[in-house]
């Protein structure tokens, strides 16, 4: 059965995200747990997408042991069955779709990285020519690759209300000029690495997004969920034609369905075959991404874990 609201007994709720709900364990850690729904157009809409939380759940988990050596991040364990005995209770509702985590003191700032124009950015370059407050060449299309990677953070706007683009000049008056700095190169750095990674499975991410947390010890890590169909756009490279919408592996297809029914920033029903497409595209991205088989994953027991290879 899909997961949308859990709230388990006995343990301490600290907040609710449009995704994920967060539960305190001891004093130093965080329990997130991925549920099934989904949001477009910053509203969480009322059907859920059956096993999303547990596509969301691996392919983080997956990339976060890929990005290490780029990056420290925040995950103690997701092996249900190395949670402290107080999590136990819960544990087959827990396993596939929570991470026992560090506890940070989250930084105030979305960290996004572009490699190609669209979405807000696009909306941004239309309007001002410059995306963040960075100027681009005249002439770009939806689609269009960029010079180079941009760093383009937004603001980390409380739920029901809409980040909103701010230069990186901006995030220095926040967070003071090495902090900014840092955040700034760790973005490009892991969306360099994470598109050299796609991009030899067939799969251009056009843009994602990053949150970021400093550790008592004052090291910066990486956090939250890490290039999932949430928080990413997946384009089939050989399908890519700028100048107009892409095909994708995620949640833009759902996007879309509200935006040619009317009901943009709506909190409206999706139809059963909408369900089933976006459960199709989220699969498709865990699959092609890591060449490992989210079926295998579930059959398995939807552990921490990794799936095993299609090779072996």
């Amino acid at each position: 059965m899909p997961l949308t609201t859990q709230l388990f007994q006995g343990l301490t709720h600290l907040g609710s995200g449009k995704v994920r709900e967060m539960y305190a364990v001891g004093s130093d850690s965080i329990l997130l747990v991925a549920s099934d729904r989904i949001s477009a157009f910053d509203v969480v809409l009322p059907t859920p997408i059956p096993e999303k939380g547990a596509v969301l759940t691996a392919l983080s988990m997956w990339w976060f042991d890929q990005l290490a050596d780029v990056v420290p991040n925040h995950v103690l364990t997701a092996e249900v069955d190395e949670y402290p005995a107080e999590l136990q209770p819960h544990a087959e509702e827990l396993r596939g779709r929570s991470m026992l985590c560090r506890r940070l003191d989250m930084l105030p700032v979305e960290c996004v990285a572009r490699g190609y124009l669209t979405g807000s950015g696009l909306k941004d370059y239309r309007t001002t020519g410059a995306v963040s407050g960075q100027p681009l060449p005249p002439g770009l299309l939806d689609g269009s690759k960029l010079p180079a990677p941009m760093y383009t953070p937004s603001t980390k706007a409380p739920q029901g209300e809409h980040d909103e683009n701010i230069s990186p000049a901006d995030v220095v008056d926040r967070l003071g000029a090495d902090l900014a700095a840092r955040l700034e190169r760790l973005t490009l750095d892991i969306f360099g690495r994470a598109s050299s990674m796609a991009a030899s499975r067939g799969i251009i991410i056009a843009d994602t997004k990053f949150e970021f947390g400093v550790d008592p010890a004052g090291m910066i890590r990486l956090a939250d969920e890490v290039l999932t169909p949430d928080s990413s756009r997946f384009w089939p490279a050989d399908q890519w034609e700028p100048g107009r919408p892409q095909p994708s592996y995620d949640k833009q297809y759902v996007r879309d369905w509200l935006v040619r029914s009317g009901l943009q920033g709506q909190a409206a029903e999706l139809p059963e075959e909408v369900v089933e497409q976006t459960r199709l595209r989220y699969v498709q991205a865990y699959d092609l991404l890591t060449g490992l088989s989210f079926a295998d994953h579930l059959s398995a027991g939807a552990g921490g874990g990794q799936a095993r290879s299609h090779a072996g």
